[in-house]
Order: C-alpha cells, then sequence, then structure tokens
C-alpha cells in the first residue's frame, strides 16, 4: 500500500551513497535486532565525523599530519510494524457492540515519526466487523479503557512514536447482528508513517529529524496485521411432550387421569444463552398437582424460594440461568383433569 507524503519539513540532502549505506545499516526491524544482540539504531540527526592521520618520516625525524574531517549526519529510517495483539480470535456474539481487537505499532525506524492509523476489511472472513472507533492506549497498561484512552483522530491526533519503541491501538467494531455461530469477521490494522511511504530506499529530502532526508525502510514505512472476531452464537430449541396416565390403569385422558408434560430446552451453537427460563401455563380443565415440578429429574418447591422453580397459582417457573451450548436441561410437571 502507498500513502504520499505528508507533514512538515524535517531534514537536508546527503550524498546517495551514504542513503544507500544508512539503508542497509539500519533497515533490520528492532526485534531481529534484539534477538541479534544489535544495538540500537543510531538515532537520526547524530552527525558522524571522522579524520584520518598519516605518520611518516623524510629524514629529519617521525611528522603526523591529519586529513580535513569528514561529517556525515544520519537520515531518518521511516519503518515500522504492527502485529496483532490477540493470539486467537477475539469472540462476539451477533449485534453485540464495543468489540475490542487490540495491536501493537512499532516505530521500527531511528527518529521520533508520527503515523497514519486506518483500517481495512480484510478478505477471507464471513462479514465485515464495523469499526466505529480506534484508541491509542494512553497509560500503557495493555487494556482498554474508553474514560483513560485517547480517542484517535485521524490528521491532528496522528501519534507521534519514538525510534524502536511501540503504542497498543485498539480497534473499537459492532458485529452485525445477522451473523451466525462461527463466522469470521477480520480487521486489519494499518499505519503508515506520516512523513511518506513507498519503495525501500526512496527518500524524502530534508524532512528526516535533525535536518537530514527521511528514508523509506524495508517495510515500505507502512506496516499491517490482521486481527478477527469469531461469532460464538447459540440457538434454543424448545420441545414438550405429554403422556397421560389414569385411574383405571390406562393412558387414556380422561376425567381423574394425571397428564405429565415433560419440556425439553436444548442449547445449540458455540455460545451460550443466559436466563434461560421455563414458564408454563396450566392448561384449562385441569389442575396443576402440587409439588410435581422437576428439573432434570430433582423435585422442585412450589414456593419462589432458593431453588430455580415456582408456581405461582397459574402457571409454573423453572429458571434455568446460563446454559452452553451442546446442553440440555429438562422440566416436568403435572396437571388433573378435572
Amino acid at each position: 500500500m502507498m500513502i504520499a507524503p505528508v507533514g512538515g519539513a524535517k531534514h537536508r540532502l546527503l550524498p546517495s551513497c551514504s542513503t544507500i549505506a544508512l539503508l542497509a545499516a539500519l533497515a533490520l526491524p528492532m526485534q531481529a535486532r534484539a534477538q541479534s544482540g544489535n544495538p540500537p539504531l543510531t538515532r537520526a540527526g547524530t552527525t558522524i565525523s571522522n579524520t584520518a592521520s598519516a605518520t611518516f618520516d623524510t629524514g629529519g625525524g617521525s611528522q603526523t599530519i591529519d586529513s580535513n574531517r569528514v561529517d556525515m549526519l544520519v537520515d531518518e529510517l521511516l519503518d515500522v510494524t504492527v502485529a496483532s495483539n490477540n493470539p486467537t480470535d477475539v469472540p462476539t456474539t451477533p449485534g453485540a457492540t464495543q468489540q475490542v481487537l487490540g495491536y501493537r505499532v512499532t516505530n521500527t525506524g531511528n527518529g521520533p515519526e508520527n503515523f497514519v492509523l486506518n483500517t481495512v476489511n480484510a478478505g477471507g472472513d464471513n462479514y465485515d466487523p464495523v469499526v466505529t472507533q480506534i484508541y491509542v492506549d494512553a497509560n500503557g497498561n495493555g487494556s482498554f479503557d474508553p474514560a483513560t484512552d485517547t480517542l484517535y483522530t485521524p490528521g491532528s491526533g496522528d501519534p507521534l512514536i519514538q525510534p524502536e519503541t511501540g503504542i497498543t491501538v485498539f480497534v473499537i467494531a459492532t458485529t452485525p447482528g445477522n451473523v451466525v455461530d462461527g463466522n469470521r469477521g477480520i480487521v486489519s490494522l494499518v499505519a503508515a508513517a506520516k512523513t511518506g511511504t513507498g519503495t525501500p530506499g526512496s527518500s524524502f529530502a530534508g524532512k528526516g529529524e535533525g535536518g537530514g532526508d527521511a528514508v523509506v525502510g524495508l517495510t515500505g514505512a507502512d506496516g499491517a496485521d490482521d486481527g478477527a472476531f469469531a461469532v460464538n452464537a447459540a440457538t434454543v430449541t424448545l420441545v414438550k411432550s405429554a403422556a397421560v396416565t389414569n385411574q383405571l390403569g390406562g393412558a387414556d385422558p380422561v376425567p381423574g387421569a394425571t397428564i405429565t408434560y415433560t419440556i425439553v430446552a436444548t442449547v445449540a451453537g458455540s455460545g451460550s444463552v443466559s436466563g434461560l427460563a421455563v414458564t408454563d401455563n396450566i392448561p384449562a380443565d385441569t389442575n396443576y398437582v402440587p409439588g410435581s415440578i422437576t428439573l432434570g429429574g430433582g423435585g422442585l418447591s412450589d414456593a419462589p424460594d432458593g431453588d430455580a422453580g415456582d408456581y405461582n397459582g397459574t402457571r409454573i417457573n423453572v429458571a434455568l440461568g446460563t446454559v452452553a451450548g451442546g446442553q440440555t436441561r429438562t422440566v416436568t410437571f403435572q396437571t388433573k383433569i378435572k
């Protein structure tokens, strides 16, 4: 991706040979340099000075002379990496808001640089998360706190990142309501040097820290990485059946017969449901059989007390609470035909 150069002046032009040499020496990402034991990058704007000397003897004793001094201003290397902070997909549910993806944006160059942030809906997924906001981690704790963290404003709020350091960026998104269990939605965060991006080795005259050039590093001065949401949705099915026993030893629904109702609640999907409750009104022409409510085969009291069930005179209610996908709950109760 290419972003046109923007921003204020920073630098002066150096010979092309110095640009090539500095690019080769400084373009290693910070992580690779740290792993190899390399020292920090030479700060942009540093002057490297060197004077040669020669010693000789013309017959009158040893003499030493110095050359002229050569000064070289270190150019600014424009490099950046972006890495997702989420090792696995972040779970979400249909219609959920304020869903958070975290990223680490690292200035792998050798000078302070402002970076423009943007998001792209990447391919290879099932839906597009709706990005609503971008925040910059203000206190460096790595956790999203909307009351503390800085809402990103493109143009005026492009974060300034010091060389070989990074910041945490949070992307806030909404999950569409029509997604289904197992869907993935990918968001790519893009960070680009505000001074400019382009082909590695290209430069922006005089725009580097300290008055030198700004030279595009191996990353092209922009970086991107993907973060993903995974929909953990759940659906509930309810199946009711009835069995009759009568005082005659048969199964005919005659007056005086007892009806045992069985209600099976099944939760499917990778998510869970909360506050699940089964309610059933006592049918007309029947009377509720006191103390007949069961959950999973265990008896429940009719009173609204500490257990999950109650009968209020017209209906039974059983609170099932939070139930994960793949689980079932079975409720039974009895009535007697008048």
